[in-house]
């Protein structure tokens, strides 16, 4: 076999892992979270200064360190006692928190007045961090695959399975919901159609791009497993796709009802797999030379599992960008949120009795019902580390360090050292230039293929090849933002 064959024979036939392994993925962000914040908190109490010494290096290296590697090494060479470093760093930061707490509660307020607080934010809160660690995930995973070190229980399901690959598809889809005009409230300027208009223009960057993928993968013989999407689709048409269809859904239908779109979508769509042949041709016929739509039948019917997931992402953002002002507003929000995924896990677990298990190929019901309720969890954890951290920086009086909210009231020269401080977050780097890091990080990604032979690496090998392409991606992101530049295609 060539390398290219068995780098496809590598990635594929492929069953996944449990849903208890994904969700147990989710924890380690947030605890990365919290983790960056209360060591700068540490070094403040000590030091009573911020930003850190040599600034840019010092906080590119910190945020690396403790937002990046722990990703990396939780995929690779820790994969397989994942959950005890979860827990042994919840413990940790359980302790350094007491320990904030105990020695700076004379001079702060109780828990109940902090969840009285009043909080002021510029970005939507905890969003912009799902948003990022979405695209921070993906970017990793799209590389580590490629690497024995990663487990194949973790890389994207042939047929049936909930691989960690296939919830980041999920997943990045509902995280451009979450932030979309709709979800944001934004009415419709002008005419219908000329909004349409609009939004058909919006998505020629996604276009171009798979068109650029498209012709550079045939061109250099790259490997690609195409039962993922197609021998000519890629994801880069299936989120220009989605998003046309949803405008045109939206511009019509009242925003506000997403969630009732989002069931019958995906209930039509199981129906209709059910009851025709549709099931049988998308995972078993071959006859890929017949036709474009056999040639892509995989990345053509999941659109309408994927247009499902975003406009339930469209509703959850509405919920999300309600204006609230006090702590504990935000933490009971959190807590409907969750209550929602314990919901949605009680219908997947219905769903996979009593029709067919999860599938990314086909996009259908339950894949619909997962990635959705595996993002509820995930945005969910990502808020109460922000209310977490936002708690020790009120006890600590440290108002310095980056994260979603911070309190009503500052000083103006804090405000001032505040924004230094954020200004050179990792997180916001990435946040401010996010479509670009993801292009990058593919473009990377077929470089790094291009010279290292991935399958025969060794472990060490392989995790310092992806430390090394990972920290070539945040520094070209870092390095933009803190030269103030905004790359857009549109």
């Amino acid at each position: 076999m060539s390398q290219k064959e068995l780098k496809e024979a590598f990635v594929s036939n492929l069953n996944g892992t449990s849903l208890q392994e994904v969700a147990l993925g989710s924890l380690l962000s947030p605890v990365c979270i919290i983790n960056r914040g209360l060591i700068l908190i540490l070094y403040y109490q000590a030091k009573r200064t911020l930003p850190l010494p040599l600034p840019l290096v010092s906080h590119l290296c910190l945020d690396f360190s403790l937002l990046i590697l722990p990703l990396v090494l939780s995929c690779t060479i820790l994969s397989s006692i994942l959950l005890q470093v979860i827990l042994s760093l919840i413990f940790l930061l359980a302790c350094i928190i007491g320990f904030i707490y105990l020695k700076n509660n004379h001079a702060q307020s109780t828990v109940s007045a902090f969840l009285q607080s009043h909080v002021q934010f510029e970005q939507v809160p905890f969003v912009t961090m799902f948003r990022v660690f979405v695209n921070v995930k993906t970017a990793i995973s799209i590389l580590a695959v490629d690497f024995s070190v990663f487990p194949r229980r973790y890389a994207k399901t042939e047929t049936y399975g909930t691989g960690v690959m296939d919830f980041g598809v999920g997943a990045y889809i509902f995280a451009n919901a979450l932030v979309c005009p709709e979800a944001r409230g934004k009415s419709i300027s002008g005419s219908r159609v000329n909004h349409i208009k609009k939004q058909l223009l919006s998505v020629w960057p996604l276009v171009a791009l798979g068109l650029g993928r498209l012709v550079s993968v045939k061109m250099t013989g790259y490997h690609e497993h195409v039962k993922e999407y197609g021998v000519h689709w890629n994801f880069f048409f299936t989120l220009a796709i989605v998003r046309v269809v949803t405008s045109l859904l939206l511009a019509v239908l009242p925003a506000n009802q997403s969630w009732v779109y989002a069931i019958l979508i995906s209930g039509f769509y199981q129906f209709a797999l059910e009851k025709s042949e549709l099931k049988d041709f998308i995972l078993h016929n071959n006859d890929r030379e017949k036709d474009f739509i056999h040639a892509n039948k995989e990345g053509i019917f999941s659109v309408v599992g994927y247009v499902a997931i975003y406009m339930a992402g469209v509703q959850v953002g509405l919920y999300v960008m309600q204006p609230r002002s006090l702590v504990r507003q935000w933490l009971k929000a959190l807590l409907n949120l969750l209550f929602a995924c314990f919901i949605l896990y009680t219908a997947l677990w219905t769903c996979q009795t009593l029709i067919e298990p999860v599938s990314r190929c086909l996009a259908n019901l339950p894949f619909c019902i997962w990635s959705v309720a595996q993002s509820l969890l995930f945005l969910s954890c990502i808020g109460i580390a922000d209310i977490v951290l936002l708690f020790s920086k009120k006890t600590s009086g440290c108002h310095l360090v980056p994260s979603s909210w911070n309190l009503f009231k500052k000083e103006s020269d804090s405000g001032k050292k505040t924004y230094k401080v954020e200004r050179l977050c990792l997180v916001q780097a990435v946040s401010r230039n996010q479509l670009l890091f993801f292009l990058f990080a593919n473009v990377m990604t077929g470089l790094t293929n291009s010279l290292v032979d991935t399958l025969s690496c060794s472990s060490v090998f392989s995790v310092c090849v992806l430390l090394l392409y990972m920290f070539v991606n945040c520094f070209v992101i870092y390095l933009l933002h803190v030269c103030g530049i905004t790359i857009k295609f549109w």
